[in-house]
């Protein structure tokens, strides 16, 4: 096997064994053959493409290209342009998976489902590191930097692992990479041939147990220190939040009743969809209840507050049971009413976590879904979302009274340390505020009203959407300050405060009722996305409260039984608010963007009078944002065309040479060819191009050998591969036996090679007639015996453009050479000098 071959199987291989370790972040495992076959295709481009050509930018180029269309049509081909080629759309896509597999990330404990997000990062990480591999092992003949790449990759699984990455994991990147050292030791021995020893004498390799020759025992060096950073660096990563990057306490596996599951902080995306231009339908409903006022939806519930954020704990979660388990906390005594809602996501609307009424009794629903007890929260299992999900809830509407709630009795112990506990980062102005709000109050239920009545009446708090979101200590301190904020720093502030005072508290993240859309059915929009406070009371279980004012709805049971003239139940929204979804332009919204399904009658959005501003607006965004992906698509097709071109240019400039100059004593044209002089040729004396200036003798030559080597290009790219050591009429039976060449197209190639015959070995060169069109002849020739195909490879891809790799490569030698000429004349140079220096 060749040696360069060896390393890059060597390389494949090492690569795919660091990969390994990144095996118990996931499950399933699938996506790491899939990243074996993809880095297998890009080795193989590499080995081909070096073997064709000696040029290293040319190798990671073809590879990185390679590369590019592989994943593309792996992962969006419906994007792609004829299903490979990374158009705009298919871009957009890449940046949509991107960004989906940096959300998926942060969302799923470990080991994590692989989401299409997920896999794109992995299996293109793979082939990244891969490609980086690839090129300093093999191109670039350099393992020990190989190093580097796969240390990031192994540090990566080591850091987010459990408990760092399993002593097996290591042992196989380790061993991958002194495969990879021995193999380039064993290349460069192989290429010098024989070890030198400490006389300067050659010496054949030494016996086992002997000392090492030199590039065996400076690998070796090289991997003990790289492992060495490898054991190190791990343990010095710091911790990486929550998620897939937090450690799995609760054990691993997601089937059966051990898996674990947390939610990213959904803090950012709850600001975005409330500052959407366009209230973008996210889901209908049609429900069965008398009043949809406090039909919210929850998604998740974030419990944990550690003076940084609220988050959601890691709990376990089970298969989706039917019907759900009794509410937690809930007496029989409390008035209950069970109700049916029909649900319907839009199919752009990805979540993991499914939206629905609190406390949901019954949930039918297809898919992969699974059960978060404590919260009563279904999550998607292996990249199960709620895109284009259609599901029916059973859920309970609890209407408690306001005699309940006053005399609830004192929570369990259990559930009074785990949500009323503050971190000691909150500052003493939230506990100090909270008893000043809640002062005389009778019992854990009037403090929480009077809690609610200072935020959304009493207290001056404003309504803002701009101001920047945050849920740690410093924010709810800022915002009792400030007294401007949105949804969720109402709630976490009233939650926090609640705390403060021995009151259970969580927040809730989800949507408010919505609107009707004109029938008989609910539609929910982006600016429907709220958060709010719920508040244990033994007796009635987690009961909702609203203190954000202008949005959704306050409850019955924290109000009196008349409501003051003054202050009504249910705030009219501010203008600010950005509205609430209309049926008609949400199902307009999802016609422009290529979702759901009854488009035909959808009517047009906009229509008023900044209707056209709106649409250049819009088209100008969508300009603006495709330019990157069309000057990217621009450069891919001017790399495609540039064997063409070259190849062109080339046979232009050749034509031109076979022209014969005008003859001494005669005007220009007297023999009916043009007044062009001659070049000379790749490879011949007197420079590429440019009129010899020699006697017409070597003018002739020039011509004749121009022609040759255009015409032995051309039956190179129809397939016939030049012979340097052929005799000229040897090369040109074989042109005409393999090209399919007869008639006149035969007889051209022949008198060529009479013709060079004659240069090359005449006592005196004769002029050459007609070297133009026998060349064109057997052009024709050649493109006649082809088929389809191969005229279309000639044309496109022609062989003989790897020429134009070997051009470069020469020059950047011979540039080189001259570089190295110049310093050691100028090292010479200073040589001379210092002794001068000395006897002076």
């Amino acid at each position: 096997m060749d040696g360069r071959v060896r390393l890059a199987l060597c390389a494949w291989v090492a690569t795919l064994a660091a990969a390994g370790s990144l095996l118990p972040l996931v499950a399933p495992s699938v996506w790491l053959l899939e990243a074996a076959l993809l880095l297998g295709a890009q080795t193989l481009v590499g080995v081909a493409v070096r073997r064709a050509s000696a040029s290293r930018a040319a190798t990671v180029g073809a590879q990185s290209s390679v590369t590019l269309l592989l994943l593309t049509f792996v992962f969006v081909r419906r994007d792609a342009v004829f299903g490979i080629l990374p158009g705009p759309d298919a871009l957009e896509a890449f940046g949509t998976l991107l960004a989906q597999g940096t959300a998926d990330v942060g969302r799923f404990a470990i080991p994590a489902p692989v989401t299409d997000g997920i896999r794109l990062l992995l299996v293109g990480g793979v082939v990244l590191i891969g490609l980086l591999v690839d090129a300093s092992a093999v191109t670039y003949r350099s393992a020990a930097p190989a190093g580097l790449p796969l240390l990031a990759l192994y540090s990566v699984a080591a850091g987010l692992s459990p408990d760092g990455t399993r002593w097996t994991w290591f042992l196989c990147a380790a061993a991958g990479y002194l495969l990879l050292l021995l193999a380039e030791g064993r290349d460069r021995l192989s290429r010098w041939g024989w070890s030198f020893g400490p006389s300067g004498g050659p010496a054949r390799p030494t016996a086992p147990g002997g000392p090492a020759p030199t590039p065996a025992r400076g690998g070796r060096r090289i991997g003990v220190l790289a492992l060495g950073i490898a054991l190190v660096v791990p343990a010095a990563l710091p911790s990486l939040g929550e998620g897939l990057l937090d450690t799995a306490r609760g054990g691993g596996g997601t089937s059966g009743d051990g898996g674990t599951v947390s939610a990213v902080n959904p803090l950012v995306a709850l600001q975005d969809s409330l500052n959407q231009p366009d209230n973008r339908t996210v889901l209908t409903y049609a429900t069965d209840a008398e009043s949809t006022a406090d039909l919210y939806l929850r998604i998740v519930a974030l419990d944990r507050f550690d003076g940084t954020s609220w988050r959601p704990s890691e709990r376990r979660i089970t298969d989706l049971p039917r019907p759900l388990p009794p509410v937690s906390g809930l007496s029989p005594s409390v008035e209950t009413e069970r109700i049916t809602t029909s649900f319907r996501a839009a199919g752009w609307y990805a979540q993991n976590w499914l939206p629905m009424p609190y406390p949901a009794a019954d949930v039918r629903i297809d898919g992969r879904w699974r059960f978060e007890p404590e919260g009563r929260a279904l999550v998607g299992d292996r990249g199960q979302t709620t895109r284009g999900a259609r599901y029916e809830v059973e859920s309970l509407q609890v209407r408690p009274t306001i005699e309940q709630l006053t005399g609830a009795p004192d929570p369990p112990r259990q559930v009074l340390d785990e949500y009323t506990r503050v971190p000691d980062s909150l500052p003493e102005v939230v506990a100090r505020t909270a008893r000043e709000v809640t002062v005389n109050a009778s019992g854990a239920y009037e403090q929480a009203v009077r809690l609610q009545e200072w935020f959304s009446a009493d207290g001056g708090f404003r309504y803002d959407t701009r101001v920047k979101a945050g849920s740690g200590s410093a924010a709810i301190a800022r915002f009792l300050e400030q007294r401007e904020g949105f949804c969720v720093h109402f709630a976490f502030s009233m939650a926090a405060m609640a705390r403060t005072l021995g009151i259970p508290a969580r927040v809730a993240v989800g949507f408010t009722p919505g609107v009707s859309d004109g029938a008989d059915g609910m539609v929910v929009g982006l600016q429907d996305a709220h958060a709010w406070p719920e508040l244990y009371f033994e007796g009635v279980g987690w009961t909702r409260f609203e203190p954000t004012p202008s949005r959704g709805s306050v409850p019955d049971y924290t109000q009196p039984d008349l409501p003051a003239p003054d202050r009504p139940s249910v705030p009219e929204p501010l203008p600010t608010d950005g509205g609430t979804p209309e049926p008609e332009p949400s199902r307009s919204v999802e016609c422009l963007a290529g979702h759901g399904e009854d488009c035909d009658g959808a009517a047009a959005p906009g229509g008023g009078p900044s209707g056209d501003e709106s649409l250049a607006q819009r088209v100008l965004t969508a300009v603006t944002g495709a330019l990157p992906a069309v000057l990217a698509a621009l450069v891919l097709l001017a790399l495609l065309a540039l064997p063409l071109l070259w190849r062109r240019t080339v046979r232009a400039r050749r034509m031109g040479e076979m022209s014969e100059p005008p003859s001494r004593g005669k005007p220009p044209g007297a023999d009916g060819a043009a007044a062009v002089g001659g070049t000379v040729p790749e490879g011949a004396p007197g420079g590429p191009s440019g009129a010899s200036g020699g006697p017409p003798e070597q003018d002739a030559g020039l011509r004749t050998l121009a022609a040759w080597r255009e015409m032995t290009d051309s039956a190179w790219d129809y397939g016939v591969l030049p012979e340097e050591s052929a005799t000229p009429r040897t090369a040109a039976a074989r042109v005409v036996r393999l090209g399919g060449l007869e008639g006149e197209a035969a007889k051209a190639t022949h008198r060529l090679a009479t013709a060079l015959e004659h240069a090359l070995y005449a006592a005196e060169a004769r002029p050459a007639r007609g070297l133009a069109e026998d060349v064109r002849r057997v052009r024709a020739g050649l493109r006649a015996a082809a088929g389809r195909r191969e005229r279309l490879r000639a044309l496109l891809l022609p062989r003989s453009s790897v020429r134009m790799l070997w051009s470069l490569s020469a020059r950047r030698a011979a540039l080189a050479g001259r570089w190295h000429g110049l310093a050691g004349r100028v090292r010479r140079t200073v040589a001379r000098f210092r002794p001068s220096r000395q006897r002076a």
